[in-house]
């Protein structure tokens, strides 16, 4: 089975920049989708951004457009997202996410990330 490791997430300005990555590993690793979700203190995860793992093909959230830019590395079985701008409300504990399909539902990915925490503040 796949296992996603995230790093790269902790404390920063509002106004600065965070690289988070996340690092899969299994026998076989070949998702149609990867995506990162982020959850903040008593909200619901939500999606924040997906890649197609081969097309490269990507969608984000509005709340985040022009501020994140998602990327992959095929031959590191690795994802990354470049955070620019933070703003407090990025705040979250940051899941990467890979599954059968690329999506913006939490339900529709199959394997996932203990997270990693990150903090904006004001």
């Amino acid at each position: 089975q796949v296992q996603l490791v995230e790093s790269g997430g902790g404390l920063v300005q509002a106004g600065g920049s965070l690289r988070l990555s996340c690092a899969a590993s299994g026998r076989t690793f070949s998702p149609y989708g990867m995506a990162w979700f982020r959850q903040g203190p008593g909200k619901e995860r939500e999606f924040v951004v997906f890649v197609t793992w081969i097309g490269g093909y990507t969608y984000y959230a509005d709340s985040v457009k022009g501020r994140f830019t998602i990327s992959r590395d095929r031959a590191k079985n690795t994802m990354y997202l470049q955070m620019n701008s933070l703003k407090p409300e990025d705040s979250g504990v940051y899941y990467c996410a890979a599954g059968p399909r690329a999506t913006t539902v939490t339900s529709d990915y199959r394997d996932w990330g203990q997270g990693t925490q990150v903090t904006v503040s004001s």
